[in-house]
């Protein structure tokens, strides 16, 4: 996907439907402000917050972390031509055994 959608739009989303709204995220033992930025976009989901919502909603880790992953590998893929980086070797180049 070239452009995925942050995965706090997926988790207020999903905390709708639950029915989990700022006073019932206690139980996820996650702030009032954590959930806040996270929905907004302002946070990405931690592997902290990710096992804290598998754990609360039932949700798999590697869910919340996919998603997590996916939208911040296209935005610097976004930008990847501002980058200074210069080649310092090609893998085909590159001795793999130990002894090298």
């Amino acid at each position: 996907m070239k452009n995925p959608p942050h995965p706090g739009n997926w988790s207020a989303t999903i905390l709708k439907r639950l029915g989990v709204d700022n006073g019932r995220r206690e139980g996820a033992r996650i702030s009032r402000q954590q959930l806040h930025n996270v929905i907004a976009g302002r946070y990405g989901i931690t592997p902290e917050m990710d096992m804290r919502l598998e754990k609360a909603l039932g949700s798999t880790a590697d869910t919340w972390l996919g998603m997590q992953m996916n939208y911040d590998l296209a935005q610097i893929q976004a930008k990847a031509s501002s980058l200074k980086v210069t080649r310092l070797a090609r893998l085909d180049q590159l001795s793999l055994s130990r002894g090298s």
